[in-house]
């Protein structure tokens, strides 16, 4: 007889009830800022493709040639037989785009995450210090070391100094924090916390999935702050503003080195498929010889920023392409999200667990692909539907 999961169906049901369950779309053509849902076409702002380079020309080509080359898969992991010329290629280009010493590709940021941080402490002798609002692949990874924990109040340095020195006597510390806030759009102070890590001994370990080809100029968080060599570790993600997948791990030699020794997730995953590592390249190339990209993306931002200001909508603490708008309660942010919809404007409501109960949102994520016309015709469904709704 098989098992009984009615748990499930109940569970799923009171999730229902609360505006809280995911259905998530599915799209009929390419991630671009005009795309196809359900028959129809849709404005696209809740993707991560900020600056559309999952279908640039040269990115799509790369993969093609590859694919055709290599085939369409690897055949092992990395740690046996799985390692292609082009992931060492894709990792040398990368480093040299980071302006570090080394890289190394994982299947997914989360995967570097949750793989890389249980191999940087041991046990209670050791303090992982954790910004309140780091992402869940950053929790997921903690939760699986043995070592103290400790959680300071989101970007509050003088809460970070506390713990610090509050954990002064632990062998390693481990400050881990986003580099760009993924729910709200707001920016870590990185110079700050490194400043505070050099003080105190600790490591510094910054998930940078947001800011890359975002922040300065395209190099991330890190290269913003001009702290090339200060930052322990960088992780990034193929799978945001370079339009492609894969996690990355950036530092020096002696980082690559223990990352591919020790990460279990990076050991016994299966390596990227020869086309996904030839597009990885291929991104990064684009986005080093065509920097327009990333001007459009911050023009668009600044843009639609302001205007959803001045529309009267909640945009938080916004700094980067990530554009909430501000709801409160779940099931307004699942109403507003569906109202968009059925007018041709694709954006996401998030609700908890993403974010705290009373700290719905609709998720805006602005995109170099999109034209002022696009924009325009986007906020003004904004606005009728935030008045039909009483958000303004």
């Amino acid at each position: 007889m098989a098992a009984d999961l009615s748990w499930m169906r109940e569970r799923y049901e009171q999730l229902q009830s609360q505006g809280l369950d995911w259905n998530p779309p599915a799209l009929q053509s390419a991630s671009e800022p005009r795309c196809m849902v359900d028959g129809r076409e849709m404005i696209l702002l809740s993707a991560n493709n900020y600056l559309n380079l999952t279908t640039h020309p040269k990115v799509v080509e790369a993969a093609v040639e590859a694919t055709r080359k290599y085939g369409a898969g690897s055949g092992s992991v990395r740690a046996i037989a799985g390692t292609l010329d082009l992931h060492l290629e894709a990792e040398r280009v990368c480093a040299h785009f980071k302006e570090v010493e080394a890289a190394l590709i994982y299947s997914a940021g989360y995967t570097a995450n949750v793989g890389l941080i249980p191999t940087l402490v041991r046990g209670p002798e050791d303090v992982i210090i954790s910004d309140e609002l780091n992402h869940g692949s950053i929790i997921d990874g903690v939760r699986l070391t043995k070592a103290s924990r400790a959680v300071y109040q989101h970007n509050d340095m003088a809460a970070l100094e506390k713990v610090l020195k509050e954990h002064s006597s632990s062998e390693r510390k481990l400050i881990i924090t986003d580099g760009v806030f993924s729910m709200d759009g707001d920016i870590a102070p990185l110079d700050e916390i490194t400043e505070l890590a050099e003080q105190h001994d600790a490591m510094v370990f910054v998930d940078d999935c947001h800011g890359e080809g975002v922040l300065g100029n395209g190099r991330g968080i890190v290269a913003h702050f001009g702290l090339q060599g200060r930052v322990t570790f960088e992780i990034g993600s193929y799978s945001k503003a370079l339009g492609v997948q894969g996690g990355i791990v950036a530092g020096s030699e002696d980082v690559r080195r223990h990352a591919l020794n020790h990460s279990r997730s990076w050991l016994l995953s299966g390596s990227q498929p020869p086309g996904v590592a030839a597009a990885q390249k291929a991104a990064i190339e684009v986005l080093m010889s065509e920097p327009q990209h990333v001007r459009r993306l911050w023009d668009n931002t600044e843009y639609f920023r302001g205007e959803l200001d001045s529309l009267g909508f909640d945009t938080g603490v916004s700094e980067t392409p990530i554009i909430p708008v501000m709801c409160e309660e779940s099931r307004l942010a699942q109403d507003l999200s569906a109202a968009l919809r059925r007018e041709g404007v694709l954006v996401g409501a998030i609700v908890f667990p993403m974010v705290a109960r009373d700290k719905a949102r609709v998720r805006t994520q602005m995109s170099a692909g999109l034209t002022r016309d696009d924009l325009q015709v986007v906020l003004s469904k904004f606005e009728t539907c935030g008045q039909e709704l009483g958000l303004i």
